[in-house]
């Protein structure tokens, strides 16, 4: 689905993403690799494959809008990663070796230095690009419209008796949250401002929600 935010024109992707198409980018927050590892390690039980099926899904997003570069708004990794982790994303990466730029979040501290098998530039602080800012954390840069991640914007539909919470994107008149990418992340339900516009994804879909 295309919309405008600040001066240009994205598009929402039901893969959990943005692109950018003006500069062919396309645009993550929270992968959270490492997750599952670091759950079952605590002996807490987690099916295994969730960080293929999420590198897949990656992969589809990337060949489906022939992106030319991944930006990652933080939290790529959970915390101290595996050496399966690290060579499960090395080979995935000799697959998908679009340039990439990670906006670092608060849980990439686990890993002070990228390895260098995955080939990732590593970026600290807000990075600056045609009228927007990123970040992870969702507070407004003054001068520019802020895309960030961190909080898992997930949206509450009900009716009937029934409740569905899915992944959205929430997008304010000076901040716009990406839903997690990672699939094993949770989320936390917003409510909208005036102004804001929520889009959950459902399935396939990229469905407005009513304000």
């Amino acid at each position: 689905m295309r919309v405008r935010v600040g001066e240009h024109e994205v598009e929402l992707l039901h893969e959990r993403a943005v692109y950018w198409p003006a500069t062919g980018t396309l645009i993550v927050a929270d992968l959270h690799w490492g997750k599952e590892e670091t759950f079952q390690a605590f002996g807490i039980p987690v099916p295994n494959g969730i960080l293929a099926d999420d590198l897949a899904r990656l992969e589809r997003a990337l060949l489906r809008t022939a992106a030319t570069r991944l930006l990652v708004l933080g939290d790529l990794v959970h915390g101290a990663v595996s050496a399966s982790t690290v060579d499960a994303i090395a080979a995935w990466r000799t697959r998908c070796a679009v340039p990439t730029l990670l906006v670092r979040g608060n849980h990439d501290r686990h890993v002070p230095v990228l390895p260098l098998s995955w080939d990732i530039d590593d970026h600290r602080g807000v990075l600056y690009e045609e009228g927007y800012a990123f970040t992870h954390e969702p507070a407004p840069v003054s001068g520019a419209y802020t895309w960030a991640g961190h909080i898992h914007p997930m949206a509450s539909i009900r009716g009937r008796g029934d409740a569905l919470r899915l992944p959205c994107f929430h997008l304010g008149p000076e901040v716009g949250v990406l839903p997690a990418f990672g699939t094993f992340t949770g989320g936390v339900s917003v409510r909208p401002n005036r102004g804001d516009r929520l889009f959950a994804i459902a399935g396939a879909a990229v469905v407005p929600l009513p304000p």
